[in-house]
């Protein structure tokens, strides 16, 4: 394998070390319990989750861009990347103390340990995902990114399976294989469904090691002293222009919106699941492994798309369909589906459930992957790392929109299926903001594949 081959893989290995925050504890395991078993109740669990989804989206996005910038100027992102790594796995590994019916105080030591592991996970991507460029050609950053998102995939859905089998136990006390969870895990205690927490923290460990083992920073001067300085000086300079750059500026406007509402479908879709439809632990994980097959295979298609028609028709499409998943979820609950009432005891919802989820993976993953291959196509060639930074920013500044108007609309209207609402009006405006946005981003700053080193 040559060298660029192992930078490549190692990559790609950075995803799939890292899903399993999404799939595991964000979306299909760990969310899920926190509402019903450890939140006084399942209403208040999805309020106190969406404010603390909102103030850790509010800490991304004030310092992203200030680090990205620094780390263009220093040269160092390895290192910075060791750091948000130790952040991702103490967060993980402290969710392990979430037991059922937890006190007031556990309960904010575990939001904040959530908070920690995610903030991690973000600055982490964002650092990563900045080195995209560097990996081959212009016409091949579809497929790279692609692959990438569609191995992160089968790497959430392979530990979905290892804790689904072995670990989550469901009411009766027993896993998915109809045993009791391995080493000894009392079922009594949750024990099974909180181990999800060092488990996550052990996958990242293991898997990452290619990542820094063969990922490399292209050759570049040894940087001159007040790096942080120049960077924030850089910083300035960018914003100062921003506008004048109505293409990126209407990019990072509308990925704002349309990621914002994304990440919305991940944080509540289990929640949602497990309060509207009465969903076990196991019952959201199966959604969760048919969401990620779903969504492996779609990221790779979408890879090979973007590469020949570009990263635009990708980001249309997923959003469309998004909006089409959202609205069915929003009309469908034990008593209707797609707002037609139904039959009691029909499993009807549950069917129109699991196709949900395998849409979500599909739109979700493609979304994704294409949008950091568009986010190269508008940025500065130079200030790559700045450039993911106010992606990240754009990200998170209003990261706190969905969750806060989610945990609203669910503390106002009482009702889980009416909160998640908003979602559908975020992605009609991130779809609208896209019209001002050139594929190929403005002429002066396409960025052109450096060599590699």
């Amino acid at each position: 394998m040559s060298q660029q081959h192992k930078r490549i893989w190692g990559w790609w290995m950075f995803d799939w070390a890292n899903q399993p925050y999404n799939i595991l504890l964000l979306t299909f395991v760990f969310a899920p319990y926190f509402t019903s078993f450890v939140a006084p109740d399942p209403v208040t669990g999805q309020a106190m989750w969406g404010w603390m989804l909102a103030i850790s989206g509010v800490l991304t996005a004030l310092f992203a861009p200030i680090l990205g910038a620094i780390a263009d100027s220093s040269g160092a992102k390895r290192r910075w990347i060791l750091l948000w790594s130790a952040m991702y796995v103490a967060g993980a590994a402290m969710l392990w103390w979430a037991v059922p019916d937890a006190d007031q105080t556990t309960i904010i030591l575990i939001l904040v340990a959530f908070a920690i592991g995610m903030v991690g996970l973000e600055y982490g991507i964002v650092f990563t995902n900045a080195l995209l460029p560097t990996l081959g050609t212009r016409e091949n950053w579809g497929k790279i990114s692609g692959t990438g998102w569609a191995l992160g995939y089968i790497g959430g859905l392979i530990s979905l399976f290892i804790m689904l089998l072995l670990l989550a136990e469901n009411d009766s006390g027993v896993t998915l294989l109809g045993i009791a969870p391995i080493l000894g895990l009392d079922p009594d205690l949750r024990e099974g469904t909180r181990a999800v927490g060092p488990f996550t923290a052990l996958w990242y460990m293991v898997f990452v090691i290619p990542f820094f083992v063969w990922v490399k920073e292209p050759a570049r001067p040894k940087a001159a002293a007040g790096a942080v300085k120049r960077g924030l000086a850089d910083l300035k300079a960018t914003l100062r222009a921003l506008p004048a750059r109505r293409s990126l500026f209407a990019y990072l406007g509308s990925s704002m919106i349309y990621r914002d509402a994304l990440n919305g479908i991940y944080a509540f879709g289990g929640i949602y699941a497990a309060g509207v439809l009465g969903w076990s632990i196991i019952q959201i994980g199966v959604f969760g492994i048919l969401a990620a097959a779903v969504g492996a295979l779609a990221c790779w298609i979408a890879g090979k798309l973007d590469s020949r028609f570009g990263p635009k028709p990708v980001i249309l499409a997923a959003i469309v369909l998004l909006i089409v998943v959202c609205t069915i979820i929003v009309g469908t609950d034990r008593t209707m589906v797609v707002f037609a009432p139904i039959a009691d005891g029909s499993n009807l919802p549950d069917i129109i459930f699991y196709i949900c989820g395998a849409l979500i993976g599909a739109g979700g993953g493609s979304l994704q992957a294409a949008s950091r291959t568009m986010m190269v196509r508008q940025a500065d060639p130079a200030r790559m790392t700045e450039g993911f930074g106010l992606y990240a920013l754009s990200g998170k500044a209003l990261s706190f929109v969905a969750p806060a108007l989610i945990a609203l609309a669910t503390t106002l209207t009482e009702s889980q299926r009416l909160g998640v609402t908003p979602l559908i009006g975020l992605f009609v405006i991130g779809l609208v903001l896209l019209l001002w946005v050139k594929p190929e981003g403005e002429p002066e700053f396409q960025c052109v594949s450096p060599s590699s080193p």
